[in-house]
């Protein structure tokens, strides 16, 4: 039994949240061991999403580039929109940003309507990472 060349692979999406001292080698590291800790690799990997005000960081274009992405920008109401399915809780995050994980957030708005995460925020010191990927079951 192969497999069926109709269904593609879901989409994976890394959510990222740093802070503005945050080197590039910290997140690429903490996006692989996210990676690692699914079980998936870094061909799996389809996006870098991260708030929209985050976004333009040097950090991030140089990590997204070492990971050969393209980073995605999203803006608070695109996080907030999905703010529900967001299961980890950062009382400092929701004081500043009115959701619980920017990381998650991302990851799951990044991902699509449907997305569901694959691996909850872990964090670094100066950065945090979470995993999403559309809901195959979801699609027709």
């Amino acid at each position: 039994m192969g497999l069926d060349p109709d269904v593609s692979p879901p989409r994976v999406v890394a959510g990222v949240g740093f802070r503005a001292a945050t080197r590039p080698e910290e997140i690429v590291a903490l996006v692989h061991r996210a990676l690692m800790e699914a079980g998936l690799g870094a061909g799996d990997l389809a996006a870098l999403a991260t708030a929209a005000d985050r976004a333009g960081a040097p950090a991030l274009h140089a990590a997204a580039a070492s990971l050969g992405l393209t980073p995605i920008a999203l803006d608070a109401a695109a996080l907030r929109a999905v703010d529900a399915r967001v299961v980890t809780r950062s009382s400092r995050i929701t004081a500043s940003r009115g959701i619980g994980s920017v990381a998650e957030a991302a990851a799951l708005a990044g991902a699509g309507p449907q997305a569901r995460l694959l691996l909850p925020r872990i964090a670094s010191p100066g950065a945090t990472c979470a995993l999403a990927a559309a809901d195959e079951s979801a699609r027709g």
